[in-house]
């Protein structure tokens, strides 16, 4: 799973990018401080608690383990997660992030990285644009100061959108274009059948499925006059299929970073109109998420992904300067108006309501839930919600999907088959030849 960041230059990308995965890239105030597409992993909380909540309940009424001590420093947790972490039940599992160089208008014709950029998005499974709410770069993501005209700020935020929305549909039409007679001659043999293999055969190399254009063309049935046969559609029909094709492959979401300097809510206007298309605008701050995670890192305050405030450490305490502690008393306060700074949020809400994934938890001992080396839910797997038990056992390894012969549910205990689909928080044995 990749979630790629996008956006004209110097809008944070970078910064946010380094907030959610706490990897170390170059930021600075300048266009294209990215020039190569930064690869990294965020740690999300899963939506609902770890199973070793449960695990714990039972250990304690059986007698087995004594209650949650105060000091204990996982409050609570007792899984041994391989990657991530899980503190008070809150189990933290991986989603790759892709950072891709600042794009500026005219990059489907080869303008910026051009083509190389558009190809890096082919390889993501969702967007998040990050755009300046605060106005605070001009559309080539220049510096021009901190904007306080509201509407102008919304001028800008709609500006960058569209651009970006127009490039992909630009890079698209470009592609259905070449060899559109083809597809035509298609379409007369075999109606949109022929129409839905001709674009899926086209656009398979960014990463489209035949349901993605099934749909886009359906969308486009229904919003166009398209009565002409395809070999008569002009450059308008073209571009408006491009658009839809755009929608169905590269749903884009919104980042309104920098809302902490914005003047009112400057990006409501774009928020509503993409919750008509079903997809997410969030306000966002990622300096500040930058500054609590590496605050954190050092011992200074306790605050992971996704949380709404954050609390001193005795350590931080003493050791910060008084005009640090100020800074961050502000940050408490500014945090309280938005719920957070909103980075982490998002990236979950596009992970698990978007792009519909859930959580499960393979284990090779349905009774301790343990791997083979005794490890409590070593492995959370991010999935899709319709998966089913099977797809899971390929998932973990391709001779587990191979040799599958049955699975058991390690919550109820049942025996389950192959085309069960999967729930979230599941525990999994999967029994297979080996």
């Amino acid at each position: 799973m990749r979630i790629g960041l996008v956006g004209k230059p110097n809008v944070g990308k970078s910064t946010f990018f380094s907030a959610a995965t706490q990897s170390k890239v170059a930021i600075a105030n300048y266009p294209f401080c990215t020039i190569e597409p930064n690869v990294g992993v965020a740690f999300l909380p899963a939506p609902l608690p770890c199973p070793c909540s449960d695990l714990r309940i039972t250990k304690e009424a059986e007698g087995r383990l004594e209650p949650v001590l105060e000091i204990d420093e996982r409050k609570g947790s007792i899984c041994q997660p391989r990657t991530g972490s899980c503190i008070a039940h809150k189990r933290l599992v991986p989603v790759f992030m892709v950072d891709v160089a600042g794009l500026v208008p005219g990059a489907h014709s080869g303008r910026g990285r051009g083509n190389e950029f558009l190809s890096d998005l082919a390889r993501c499974d969702a967007l998040i644009q990050v755009v300046d709410a605060a106005g605070t770069t001009d559309i080539e993501g220049n510096p021009i100061g901190v904007n306080e005209d509201l509407q102008a700020c919304q001028d800008s935020i709609m500006e960058e959108h569209e651009f970006l929305v127009e490039e992909l549909s630009a890079w698209i039409h470009g592609i259905i274009a070449d060899g559109w007679l083809r597809g035509a001659r298609r379409t007369q043999a075999e109606g949109d059948k022929g129409m839905v293999t001709f674009l899926h055969e086209k656009l398979s190399g960014l990463g489209a499925t035949s349901q993605q254009v099934k749909f886009a063309l359906e969308a486009f049935r229904e919003n166009e006059d398209a009565s002409d046969q395809p070999w008569d559609w002009g450059i308008g029909l073209k571009r408006a299929l491009a658009k839809q094709l755009r929608r169905a492959m590269f749903p884009i979401h919104v980042a309104a970073n920098k809302a902490e300097l914005a003047p009112g809510e400057s990006w409501k206007v774009l928020q509503s109109r993409l919750a008509e298309e079903g997809a997410i605008l969030m306000p966002t701050m990622a300096d500040a998420e930058l500054g609590l995670r590496r605050a954190a890192t050092m011992g200074f305050i306790e605050y992971g992904p996704g949380e709404i405030d954050f609390e001193f450490t005795e350590q931080g305490q003493q050791r910060l300067k008084s005009v640090q502690i100020e800074a961050l008393e502000k940050m408490k306060v500014t945090m309280d108006g938005f719920g957070g700074t909103g980075v982490s949020i998002l990236i979950s809400r596009v992970l698990h309501e978007s792009l519909a994934h859930i959580v499960t938890y393979p284990v090779q001992d349905e009774t301790h839930w343990t791997d083979g080396d005794g490890r409590i839910l070593p492995d959370a797997l991010v999935v899709p919600d319709d998966s089913t038990v099977k797809e899971l056992a390929y998932a973990v390894h391709s001779d587990l999907g191979d040799g599958f012969i049955k699975a058991i549910d390690g919550k109820s205990k049942r025996v389950i088959g192959a085309e069960h689909e999967l729930s979230d928080g599941d525990v999994i044995k999967i029994h297979a030849k080996t």
